[in-house]
């Protein structure tokens, strides 16, 4: 069998009357969806709207549960307790679930959001507690997190699958995190050279830090954000040129297997 990836992205984000990405546009070039679960974006008919999406598409759905902030699209840093962080992925998981399973799916995985996927791809409790969550509410469930982060160890300990994520449109640190929003060079605005770097995350295990130096990755899946002017544009040529190199499209649990 040759090499196979799954496309991912955030969807789902919008709530009441704000309108946030190109759904129904870039569904259709995805294998999986992480579906905003109504803390830091989302609502009751958003969910429900987005997993029929899912559902026509035949793209796997996934929650993506993340801090209580509207306001802040949950970018900004909380302080809760491991408690506190279990209970809102429970919450959060579960609710999407239930959406799914009325429309007769099932969830495949769950990808934190932001500032909490962030903070826990670097603490070891944090990353403990979500896993704890995910497992308490199905522990049939993959892990999404980023590449060589406290997730995959956590994922392990609880008994559950890992994913590994990259980014197409991310700067990464020497250390294998995501270059911070708000430093210089943080996203790939340049949609060749973005593929050029999933070309070589998937078919090499590598890519450039932003100091230039190689770093090492090992990808199951890659991120795709949905909500940029060109996002529909360029998740349609990221899986043109992935089929083009021979690399297989197929939703994280077919990765894994």
């Amino acid at each position: 069998m040759g090499i196979r990836v799954d496309l991912n992205c955030d969807m789902g984000e919008s709530f009441g009357n704000y309108k946030i990405g190109m759904d129904e546009d870039i569904v259709q070039y995805i294998s999986s969806a992480n579906i905003a679960c109504g803390f830091h974006a989302s609502d009751p008919l958003v969910m429900e709207k987005t997993i029929g999406l899912c559902r026509q598409a035949g793209v796997a759905p996934g929650a993506h549960p993340g801090f209580p902030d509207l306001v802040g699209f949950g970018r900004r840093q909380m302080k809760v307790t491991m408690p506190e962080l279990k209970a809102m992925i429970i919450y959060q998981v579960g609710a999407l679930k239930a959406f799914a399973e009325a429309e007769g799916l099932s969830l495949q995985h769950v990808k934190p959001h932001g500032a909490m996927y962030n903070m826990a791809g670097k603490d070891p409790q944090m990353a403990d507690a979500i896993c704890e969550g995910i497992a308490s509410v199905d522990p049939d469930l993959i892990l999404l997190g980023l590449s060589g982060s406290a997730f995959e160890g956590a994922a392990a300990r609880a008994g559950l699958r890992f994913a590994r994520e990259v980014f197409a449109d991310r700067a990464y640190e020497e250390d294998g995190s995501l270059v911070a929003r708000g430093k210089d060079g943080a996203m790939i605005t340049d949609e060749q050279e973005a593929i050029r770097r999933v070309i070589s995350m998937v078919k090499d295990h590598k890519v450039k830090a932003i100091t230039g130096k190689e770093i090492a990755v090992s990808p199951d899946s890659i991120c795709l954000h949905g909500d940029s002017p060109k996002a529909v544009l360029f998740a349609k040529m990221i899986r043109e040129e992935l089929t083009r190199e021979g690399i297989g499209i197929a939703p994280i649990a077919q990765v894994i297997g």
